[in-house]
């Protein structure tokens, strides 16, 4: 049951991970391309749903399983905690950032007027690119901190193993 959750959440947070980058490397391209006829473009193509949304129910679904994890792994051994707890905090960042970074920006991009406003929704697109590049890394750190608490459980595993045969 413990792995499962440890792999549930190495899922949603690459989840997350290729979704940001995504959002970077397509999305955002499209939106600036043409301002202001992109970002209204950008706009009528959300009109239906909102992808904050995804966010916002993924992401906590992930710093859940994340948390899980160091509670299902606490006995097993220090390390396993250390990973797990940074991948958890580097999570956390992430979420403390969006509300506090991307939010804001976002509603510049996505609901401000856009006559008379075209050099503000420029320039918080091009802040929001250059920082969702350090959301995107520490979102891999997080998986890596996953990852190697994850082969560090099955190097204890192994040596239990080990242990048992003698």
């Amino acid at each position: 049951m413990k792995k499962l959750i440890l792999f549930l959440s190495i899922i949603s947070a690459s989840g997350l991970l290729m979704i940001t980058i995504y959002n970077l490397v397509v999305d955002s391209k499209s939106w600036g391309a043409d301002i202001p006829a992109s970002i209204q473009t950008a706009r009528n193509y959300y009109n239906q749903v909102d992808p904050r949304n995804f966010f916002a129910i993924i992401a906590p679904i992930n710093q859940f399983l994340i948390l899980l994890t160091i509670i299902l792994f606490w006995k097993d051994s220090i390390s396993l905690r250390l990973y797990f707890s940074i991948s958890f905090l580097l999570y956390a960042i992430i979420a403390i950032l969006t509300f506090i970074y991307f939010v804001p920006r976002d509603i510049i991009i996505f609901t401000s007027l856009i006559e008379g406003h075209t050099e503000q929704i420029k320039a918080a697109l091009s802040q929001w690119k250059d920082m969702n590049w350090i959301r995107s890394f520490l979102g891999l750190a997080g998986i890596l901190f996953t990852f190697k608490g994850l082969d560090t459980f099955y190097k204890i595993q192994q040596s239990k193993s080990k242990e048992l045969v003698k």
